[in-house]
């Protein structure tokens, strides 16, 4: 098994920045990493995700804006997210894919973007 700690969030005014970290108890440069966030009263969902390849994946919606990255050395995990709108407002959860159908999930860090 493999325990999430995420950190990095925070209150930030629209069009700001924020980088959010998740840091991994064991090596992870092996495996799918993916970030998720849910906003109150809403299901989860999928934000971006890295393959052990470093190919990399978002949602339309992030595009452009959140950049999803890997410090293997680190056992870390970053999701640097640009030009924040309030609809980004969420708790934001990392996760890891250990290919067994083994998925660990992070307690999440709060994300707020507002004026």
């Amino acid at each position: 098994q493999v325990q999430l700690v995420e950190s990095g969030g925070g209150l930030v005014q629209p069009g700001g920045s924020l980088r959010l970290s998740c840091a991994a108890s064991r090596s992870i440069f092996t495996l799918t990493m993916a970030w998720w966030r849910q906003a109150p009263g809403k299901q989860r969902e999928w934000v971006a995700d890295i393959l052990g390849n470093d190919d990399t994946n978002y949602e339309d919606s992030v595009k452009g804006r959140f950049t999803i990255s890997r410090d293997n050395a680190k056992n870390t995990v970053y999701l640097q997210m640009d030009s924040l709108k309030p609809e980004d407002t969420a708790v934001y959860y990392c996760n890891v894919d250990l290919g067994t159908g083994q998925v660990y999930w992070g307690q999440g860090t709060q994300v707020t973007v507002s004026s």
